[in-house]
């Protein structure tokens, strides 16, 4: 990525907003991401725009001539405005002013009088500090954002950054998607807002998560927050470090540089397979997680080898307390736990029919597909060994059983048990219970064979 800036770029419709609020007495600046973002030579997926020398209602009014608007912040002087395809949020420049602990205790006042560079100060990063105006082809670099994007160092633009304890887990992600590494200053300043870590809303934690999440390098963003001493926040994941593997297996390193490298492979392959961009964000997580229980479990064999029994199955518990500290939705754990306890289920036996329709079985509601790139992540994280598939296996004979993505359906069905007779209860879900098992045993595999499994079921009891 260049550090460059291509005004062509920047859509004609928005350029011919900028000309209306021009006409009207204004001053309107591309500022934050879509700049930083345009200077990389990537597409912006967010517009924003801060109009100078402009009172409120007359921006107002001429924003609702161009398209649609709607107030998201009329106290904060904020809207969001639908132009021919684009949305856009245009906002008056602010001062703000610190009230409390927390990431909302703020006094914000609109003012659009006060200078750009006044207004830059309230930003987070050098970074994102960057402002263009479309029409003087003007480019202002108050802070030094151009020289760190090129030096890939993520800085603070001033002291304001202590005022909101959100901005380290910020940091975290910006690390994570564009390979920045904190300055010393700015990981200080991170540091002193640890004490304020806990007043941050669990939406707001998620959100930065996700977008670590998201990125192309999310080892860059478990970096950022050790070099803050936020990973202090996750002792799940500072007990990966100093962790130690057997040499043969990992010879990468430890179990915390394992699972850089793991999370990074994971971003590098979700784009690679046919996964949906929610299976893709659970990929990423799955990597993070998946060797978690190695610390509990990790010890020297008779022969002097270092090992991790059952770290799968121990993993089930670091995972559970990471995830609610990240405040990851609850679905996300039913999909995590099962590919964390089975991430190594193929090198304890063969991809036979049985051995994959259980595993299919116990992944649910996370599948075979999804945790084979997850076991190509793992095994792609052992550098300098080479990268493989290890459980291509189970997944081929997963699709040829087409039950890549799901387990297989149930031969035996509720109506069956109605129709041969049967008075419905609360046995039903023991009676499914069992004949799904029996489907697996491929005792059942038709419906003439679930029909004389349940005779015989029935006959017993």
């Amino acid at each position: 990525m260049s550090a460059s800036f291509d005004f062509q770029r920047i859509p004609t419709t928005l350029v011919q907003m900028c000309q209306s609020i021009a006409q009207a007495g204004g001053e309107a600046w591309l500022v934050g991401g879509c700049v930083r973002d345009l200077t990389l030579g990537l597409t912006p997926h967010d517009w924003d725009v801060e109009v100078y020398q402009l009172e409120p209602e007359k921006l107002w009014s001429t924003l609702s001539n161009l398209g649609h608007v709607e107030h998201v912040g009329k106290h904060f002087g904020v809207c969001k405005l639908w132009l021919k395809g684009l949305e856009v949020d245009v906002a008056l420049p602010r001062t703000e002013k610190k009230t409390g602990v927390g990431h909302c205790a703020f006094a914000v006042t609109p003012d659009p009088w006060i200078s750009p560079e006044q207004a830059s100060l309230r930003r987070d990063f050098s970074i994102n500090a960057l402002m263009v105006n479309p029409l003087e082809q003007q480019l202002l670099d108050f802070h030094h954002g151009l020289e760190d994007l090129k030096q890939k160092t993520l800085r603070h633009v001033s002291p304001a950054f202590v005022e909101d304890p959100l901005r380290p887990l910020r940091a975290m992600q910006f690390a994570a998607r564009f390979q920045l590494t904190l300055s010393q200053e700015t990981r200080k300043m991170c540091a002193s807002l640890l004490s304020e870590a806990s007043s941050l809303p669990a939406s707001r934690i998620w959100q930065e998560w996700l977008k670590w999440a998201k990125a192309d390098t999310p080892s860059y963003g478990l970096q950022a927050l050790k070099d803050s001493t936020w990973l202090s926040l996750y002792p799940e994941l500072t007990a990966l470090m100093g962790c130690p593997q057997d040499d043969y297996w990992h010879p990468e390193g430890d179990v915390w540089v394992h699972t850089c490298l793991v999370v990074d492979a994971a971003a590098k392959l979700k784009g690679q397979r046919d996964l949906s961009q929610e299976q893709q964000i659970q990929l990423v997580f799955a990597a993070l997680c998946h060797d978690l229980g190695k610390p509990s479990t990790t010890l020297s064999n008779a022969e002097g080898k270092i090992c991790s029994p059952a770290h799968a199955m121990a993993g089930k518990t670091p995972a559970t307390s990471l995830l609610r500290r990240i405040a990851a939705p609850k679905s996300f754990k039913t999909i995590l736990l099962p590919l964390v306890q089975e991430h190594i289920t193929h090198l304890h036996g063969k991809a036979s029919k049985r051995a994959v329709s259980r595993l299919a079985h116990r992944l649910q509601p996370a599948s075979i597909e999804l945790w084979e790139v997850l076991t190509e992540a793992d095994a792609s994280g052992r550098t300098p060994a080479p990268a493989s598939r290890p459980a291509l296996p189970w997944l081929d004979k997963a699709i040829s059983l087409k039950i890549q993505q799901r387990q297989s359906p149930a031969l035996l069905t509720g109506k069956m048990l109605i129709d041969a007779g049967l008075t419905p209860c609360a046995d039903f879900k023991h009676i499914l219970n069992a004949a799904y098992q029996a489907q697996l045993d491929d005792e059942i595999y038709d419906e003439s064979s679930a029909l004389l499994w349940l005779q015989r079921y029935t006959a017993l009891d």
